[in-house]
């Protein structure tokens, strides 16, 4: 049985600090692993290959099943908790004495965003502090809910984000010059994970009143392992057992996040030939062909690839709502204009005929998908601008799915907080 540590959380405040569990700094590089909901069942079994210290064999516990033992079965979500409790059996993880923040540093390309590691309040979430703008999918949400009700522990951040404050900044800074990391690794895909342990009672003090004083927190990742935490803290209130009243968040400033590019292709043409095709799209958008691939450089810029070659696409005036959060997204432009009247996709969250690929894996993943005969047509799109993804969540929207990809990703395993 995972200790219980509720009694460190407190009662009131929005962000606060936590009795974290973490590995010994030596072991980090080496428990610490990519999200569970960005590799394939089959990718992860290959990552844990000579591994048993992976926390994938924790947040991801079929790599330890053959596939015909399917992700939900109640013996994945058994092992993931006798793994975990391996972890700490072998003096590989262990638990913080004290309650502490935790300062999160990540490095891509040159490019660093710096965050705090706290325990958020699911009443704040409750209560609409903490904004959403994606919708979750049910199957998703009941894995993470089963996921941490077995384990006792949120054990992968949810990735939220601020508007940038002076204050937060003052305080991250200075704890940086007093503190040491206490791990400090490149992970095989090249970013640079560091993590400071913030134990010092008055700049914990001073974290948690900035941040409780925000206006707001939003969620940029993990959408599902909020909704997970939430539905467990009312099933325990409505039960009387009480506790399990905060979730575990990586918290970084919106001028340090970054969001790349979300990409769509499609199967088929909707029973149109290629021409009739470009033919019905050229009613909407000025068609350009180009010999490079596209990047768009703007909004309201696409790029789109058929089998005979790459082609520029810029929206004709008039057809995009500026002044409304959504109607001025670009992801949902395409959705208004050419998956919908043209492809026939009117389900953009069901439809198997459509597929999303993250901006992380190149152009070069739109063409090939479509050379290889597996797709009829490739869309790059302008990455949607994390203000827009703002305005969308104050104004109690949802924004259309696949609308951004962050990067760097956050790894699982760093730190994790028990309840």
């Amino acid at each position: 049985m995972l200790a219980d540590q509720s009694g460190n959380l407190g009662v009131s405040g929005r962000v606060r600090a936590f009795r974290g569990c973490r590995p010994r700094g030596e072991l980090a590089e080496r428990v610490a692993a990519p999200p569970y909901d960005v590799l394939s069942s089959d990718e992860a079994r290959r990552l844990v290959q000579g591994n048993p210290d992976s926390f994938l064999r924790v947040s991801k516990a079929e790599v330890e099943f053959g596939p015909e033992v399917p992700p939900d079965d109640d013996r994945v979500y058994e092992r993931a908790r006798s793994n975990l409790e391996g972890l700490f059996g072998r003096g590989v993880v262990h638990r913080d004495p004290l309650p502490c923040l935790y300062l999160y540093r990540l490095v891509m390309q040159g490019r660093a965003q710096l965050g705090v590691v706290g325990a958020v309040s699911v009443a704040a979430y409750e209560a609409g502090w903490v904004k959403k703008h994606e919708l979750t999918r049910p199957d998703k949400e009941n894995d993470r809910t089963r996921h941490a009700e077995v384990l006792g522990a949120h054990t992968g951040p949810v990735f939220l984000t601020y508007r940038a404050d002076p204050e937060i900044d003052r305080l991250v800074a200075e704890a940086l010059t007093r503190e040491e990391p206490v791990c400090d690794f490149t992970a095989a895909d090249g970013v640079r994970h560091t993590l400071w342990v913030v134990a010092d009672g008055a700049l914990v003090a001073g974290l948690e009143a900035a941040f409780d004083s925000l206006g707001a927190l939003y969620v940029a990742d993990g959408h599902h392992r909020s909704a997970a935490a939430a539905r467990i803290w009312r099933s325990r209130a409505e039960s009387g057992v009480g506790g399990a009243d905060r979730f575990l968040a990586a918290i970084f400033p919106d001028d340090q996040v970054r969001i790349l590019d979300y990409n769509r292709v499609v199967r088929d043409l909707n029973g149109l030939s290629e021409a009739e095709f470009k033919k019905r799209v050229g009613e909407r958008f000025f068609l350009a062909a180009e010999v490079e691939p596209v990047r768009p450089s703007k909004p309201h810029e696409f790029g789109m690839f058929l089998a005979d070659g790459w082609f520029r696409l810029t929206l004709r005036p008039g057809l995009a709502e500026e002044r409304d959060p959504l109607g001025r997204l670009d992801v949902g432009l395409l959705e208004a204009h050419i998956l919908g009247p043209i492809l026939g996709i009117t389900d953009p969250r069901r439809d198997h005929r459509l597929d999303f690929v993250g901006g992380i894996r190149g152009l070069g993943a739109l063409s090939q998908r479509v050379l290889s005969g597996e797709m009829a047509v490739a869309f790059s799109l302008y990455p949607t601008a994390l203000a827009d993804v703002m305005a969308v969540a104050d104004a109690g929207l949802v924004m259309p799915p696949k609308s951004t990809w962050f990067e760097p990703k956050l790894r699982d395993g760093l730190v994790f907080l028990e309840f």
